[in-house]
Formats: C-alpha cells, sequence, structure tokens
C-alpha cells in the first residue's frame, strides 16, 4: 500500500490536497475528507454523448419576466443543453434504440428521415456513434448553420422544394427509401417512439425539478412528440396540468386552419402529425411570426440567452397565459427547444434588414 498527499496550487492562492490511499483494490481518493471509490469518478465519465442526453436544467425567466411585470417568473426548460444542442436528441436516441430492438435496423444500414434541421442533427450524431449512413431530407427554406452542421456530423443532405413544406420532404425520403436496399425511414411524425421519449424523460424531469409544482406546461408543435409526451407523464402524476400546444398563426392547421409558409422553424408542418394527440392537449396558442422573433430576441436582451425562433413563439405564450389572472401566480414552464446559434442568418438576428416596431 502507498499512502500520501498531493497539494495543487490554483490562482489567487487557493490550493486543493488530495490525499491518496493506493493499493490493488479498492483504491480510493479523499477529496476534503471524504473518500470515494475511484470506480465511482470512472462512473461520472460518459462513454460517449449519448450519455448526456437528457437532464436538462429548468431556469427562471426573472429579467424577460419583470419586464412585462408578470406576477411570478416562467420558468424555461433549456434544451440546448442536450450534447447536439436541441430537444431532438432525445428524439433521435429513442427511435434509433428502437429501430435496433425490432431488429428494423441492422449494422451498418442507412437511415433515411425529412427533418426540418435538429432532428437531423441528432441523428447524425447518433449515426454517426453507432456506425450508420444518414441521408437527411429537409426544405431549402431551413437555415445554412443547420444545413453545414449536418455535413459536419457527417449527414447527406438532400434539398425539398420550401413550398411543398415537410410533406415534400417526406415524399422525397420514401422515394429514397425505395431505391436504397436496407434503407429505413424512423418516420419521426408517425413513430411512437418519439412521444415515449419526451413523456419517459423530459415529462419525468419537470415534474422532479418542480417539485411537483408545475402548473402550465408550454411547448410548440413540430410533430407534437414533445408536448404530447410531456402531457402524458405531467398528467399521470395531476390531471389538472393545464397543456398548451403552440402553432404559426399564419399556419393554423392544428385549430384547422389553412397551412402557408411561416418564419417560425421547427414547428408548424403543414398537416396534423399522426403522433399529435389533441386529447391531452387543453389548449393551442397560435404565435405570429413576429412576436415569436421578437420573443427570441427578448430573450437574448433580458437573460443573455441565446434560443431559437420557436423558443421566441413558446415564451411569448407564456407569457399570455401568465398575464391571465387564473395563471398569474402558477408556475408555467415553457420548453425551449435549442440554441440561437443555428439561426444567425435567418430573420431572428437580422436587427438592420428586419427590424421590429
Amino acid at each position: 500500500m502507498i499512502d500520501g498527499s498531493i497539494i495543487f496550487p490554483f490562482p489567487h492562492g487557493l490550493f486543493l490536497g488530495i490525499s491518496l490511499s493506493l493499493s490493488a483494490y479498492p483504491c480510493y481518493i479523499s477529496v476534503y475528507g471524504k473518500n470515494v471509490l475511484d470506480s465511482e469518478i470512472m462512473a461520472k465519465i460518459a462513454k460517449n454523448l449519448t450519455e448526456l442526453i437528457g437532464h436538462t436544467p429548468l431556469m427562471e425567466l426573472a429579467e424577460y419576466s419583470r419586464k412585462y411585470g408578470l406576477k411570478r417568473n416562467i420558468v424555461a426548460k433549456l434544451e440546448s443543453f442536450n450534447p447536439a444542442g436541441s430537444v431532438k436528441d432525445r428524439v433521435a436516441f429513442a427511435m434509433i434504440e428502437d429501430a435496433e430492438a425490432r431488429g428494423a435496423l441492422k449494422p451498418g444500414a442507412t437511415i433515411i428521415e425529412p427533418t426540418s434541421g435538429n432532428t437531423g442533427v441528432g441523428l447524425a450524431m447518433v449515426a454517426t456513434i453507432k456506425g450508420y449512413h444518414l441521408i437527411l431530407t429537409m426544405p431549402e427554406t431551413m437555415s445554412v448553420e443547420r444545413r453545414n452542421l449536418l455535413k459536419a456530423l457527417g449527414a447527406e443532405i438532400v434539398l425539398t422544394d420550401g413550398l411543398a413544406g415537410m410533406a415534400g420532404s417526406i415524399a422525397k425520403a420514401k422515394e429514397l427509401r425505395d431505391a436504397i436496399p436496407g434503407a429505413v425511414i424512423l418516420q419521426q411524425f408517425e413513430n411512437p417512439s418519439n412521444a415515449k421519449a419526451h413523456e419517459h424523460t423530459t415529462g419525468e424531469e419537470i415534474w422532479t425539478d418542480t417539485d411537483g409544482k408545475v402548473t402550465v406546461f408550454v411547448a410548440g408543435v413540430g410533430t407534437g412528440g414533445t408536448v404530447c409526451g410531456v402531457a402524458r407523464a405531467l398528467k399521470k402524476h395531476n390531471p389538472d396540468v393545464y397543456v398548451v400546444a403552440v402553432e404559426p398563426a399564419s399556419s393554423p392547421v392544428l385549430e384547422g386552419g389553412e397551412d402557408a409558409p411561416h418564419r417560425i422553424q421547427g414547428i408548424g408542418a403543414n398537416f396534423i402529425p399522426s403522433i399529435y394527440d389533441a386529447s391531452v392537449v387543453d389548449e393551442i396558442i397560435p404565435v405570429p411570426d413576429d412576436e415569436a422573433i421578437r420573443g427570441g430576441r427578448e430573450l437574448a436582451s433580458t437573460e443573455g440567452l441565446l434560443a431559437g425562433i420557436s423558443s421566441g413563439a413558446a415564451v411569448y405564450a407564456a407569457r399570455l397565459l401568465a398575464e391571465r389572472p387564473e395563471f398569474a401566480d402558477k408556475m408555467i414552464v415553457a420548453l425551449l427547444p435549442d440554441t440561437g446559434e443555428r439561426y444567425l442568418s435567418t430573420e431572428l438576428f437580422a436587427f438592420d434588414t428586419y427590424p421590429l416596431e
């Protein structure tokens, strides 16, 4: 056995003292008098990025809430803290794991997916780790940052007509699947694993981290997996949790309106996805494009928080709810799907060419 102590100097006159007690087994490291097994320390080192998905933080939007004179601070679920930067990391990992478990996805196979961007980034990360070839079909209207990020992660990108929306990307994905032997479409708009990922992780995290005090949950609807999965989890704990879906006001398909082009990337597919479950949604709030952009800008200017356009839409809807008397003193949690760094070339940060009144 070897015993000893090591003193590490740090700036500003600080020192860290670690005493070692080494033997064949077990090995302990004593930090400030507490013995910790070296295996316990190793257990905190992730094997790859998939082990870092989830457990994203909640944060009060104190300055944003103060700006609008809200009685209680809105709480944000910061999904940009996922390893590939968005809420879709959860979905990407869950769908691939499910396809593997079912035997639908063979080693080295090609994965094809229609995506508006973030799901593609998550899939590219997981596909790289697991050794799959990935082809993504996406509308040509998606930001340059997303396209370049996907290429950097090794994905092959096929752009489709922006006016055709996600429906055009889905049609192209099916065409490619039929032409490539063994290719698999994970179908995020139809795949139950999408919503289940949020039911089993995101929703439970929100319930636990708020100590069950969440009263209202707000999220944008792209595939519908986030809002519906979280809704199921929260309502299992408390059926009275009020769940609000957010969609673009210029394309209000969830409310039975006509689909149309809009500027809120990541939500507002031009159809109602099959995994969207209206029975667990209590209200739909349509958000104008400019209010979503304004919300994203205000998160940056008030909180120092770079968030995407759909995050701006979610926080705008949360503010409208917080201004209602029945919710004024309730805990409202808004899910912010991604980081604003993916929108640097869009209207979100085009302050000179796209000013807002």
